[in-house]
């Protein structure tokens, strides 16, 4: 189960679609982690975040409006990953519209909770006004004995339904929390279809995410809490990021926005790109969406089992890096194919190797050292524009940032810049990360 190395309980959200679910699990988790919208159907994968209520400690789950008894391929796998949630979860709030009359669909969906012997919460939702309250007792004949009305847009009863949800929940200790691992996040980026929810589910070996061949299966950005050798990554597999005159749907637009936010929150980003087609332009623009945001980045070239003559394409993929992709020349690559596991085993100790590099702290002792060893004078930049560094400090990590402490107040010239962060690198590594220089003016 994927929050298992939490041992925090799991509260499941289900319900019909457009009955207010993801407007919920924003309220609840007191954020804007589901896209919400008008268009029925725009939640599809389960969408977990943390969530606390009275200090006690929760993972929530957003999940996709089910109907119950569909066929066709993307209803049908909403269900799956809806039924997937309930199974893990310690609570179930089903959530139903109270502004409309009972329907099949609720009705379908409540027989099928109490099937699974899962203690269930069930919220009307949409009850703005004292007079809509009155409406709520006509969902008892779903079967459910706690019924509790919200409005989960105006948060009206929202803290009636989390103290009914919690009431059975532990309160961690200050020792428990205190020993809490600190988590990576890894946003999974790229162009629609390249295979990013198939790499989500073989890193977890869960079918985490829905996986079909209909280019844009994901909307949301859904995430996993896994862990591996004792270390916790949080990995978001983020929808498939089209130019913007590509997108139509206000549902595509949000999710390409999302999948912006989430490149920003994260700490560390898998760019992936189909071997079949190559590196291409709009790989380049996703890219640079991380690099500018200051992620550490790992380029993932999947699909490589597809490949004839690996080594002509490896050549080829340098080559097509070096036109497209020539300011993320820090990020290492690997090749990889997330159908069929070939790579898979490298792609978490290279995540690994590039957060430690990626919090690295040099002590200013150190940074003088390596200052006065370096010859600066190999620096390819105009002798004008040559400034004479009286000393060094680190100002940050996450990503790093030095400070140079000299006789000139003007940016850098790009090539003074460029042999300065190469000899960082060389001495230091910073694999995957990128790096910052800031000058200060110092009079001796």
């Amino acid at each position: 189960m994927p929050f298992s190395t939490t041992a925090k309980p799991i509260v499941a959200i289900v319900g019909r679609p457009n009955v207010g679910k993801s407007t919920l699990f924003n309220r609840i988790t007191r954020s804007r982690r589901a896209i919400v919208g008008d268009e029925p159907g725009i939640t599809r994968d389960r969408i977990y975040a943390e969530a606390e209520w009275l200090g006690k400690r929760f993972d929530l789950v957003d999940t996709g409006g089910m109907l119950v008894g569909e066929s066709a391929e993307v209803p049908a796998k909403i269900i799956e990953q809806a039924r997937i949630a309930i199974d893990e979860a310690a609570q179930v709030i089903l959530v139903v519209d109270g502004r409309s009359e009972l329907t099949a669909a609720d009705q379908e969906l409540a027989l099928l909770l109490r099937r699974t012997g899962k203690p269930v919460i069930l919220a009307v939702n949409k009850m703005d006004t004292d007079a809509a309250l009155a409406l709520a007792s006509d969902f008892y004949g779903l079967g459910i004995s706690r019924v509790i009305p919200v409005s989960a847009e105006h948060s009206r009863g929202v803290d009636d339904l989390l103290d009914a949800v919690t009431a059975e929940f532990p309160v961690p200790s200050e020792e428990g929390m205190a020993t809490e691992k600190r988590e990576v996040s890894v946003a999974i980026i790229g162009r629609p279809n390249v295979g990013k929810s198939t790499l989500v589910n073989r890193l977890i070996g869960d079918e985490r995410s829905i996986v079909s061949e209909i280019p844009g299966t994901t909307r949301d950005a859904v995430d996993t809490l896994v862990e591996r050798d004792g270390n916790l990554y949080r990995l978001v597999d983020t929808a498939g990021i089209r130019r913007k005159g590509k997108t139509h749907l206000m549902a595509e637009k949000l999710s390409v926005v999302m999948a912006r936010r989430h490149i920003r929150l994260s700490d560390i980003v898998l760019l992936l790109i189909d071997a079949t087609e190559g590196i291409t332009a709009p790989d380049a623009t996703i890219g640079g969406y991380a690099h500018e945001e200051g992620r550490s980045v790992i380029v993932l070239i999947n699909k490589w089992d597809l490949m004839k003559d690996r080594r002509a394409a490896a050549e080829e993929i340098k080559n097509q890096a070096l036109r497209h992709l020539k300011f993320l020349d820090y990020a290492p690559r690997l090749f990889i194919s997330a159908q069929s596991g070939l790579g898979i085993a490298k792609v978490f100790p290279e995540i690994q190797k590039v957060a430690t590099a990626r919090r690295r702290h040099i002590p200013t002792a150190e940074l003088n050292r390596f200052l006065h060893s370096v010859d600066l004078d190999r620096a390819t930049s105009p002798a004008a524009q040559k400034p004479k560094i009286y000393y060094m400090t680190q100002a940050a990590a996450a990503p790093p940032r030095f400070i140079l402490f000299t006789d000139k107040t003007r940016r850098l010239h790009f090539s003074f810049e460029r042999f300065l962060i190469n000899q960082l690198r060389k001495e230091y590594s910073f694999a995957g990360t990128p790096i910052a220089l800031q000058l200060r003016p110092h009079r001796p």
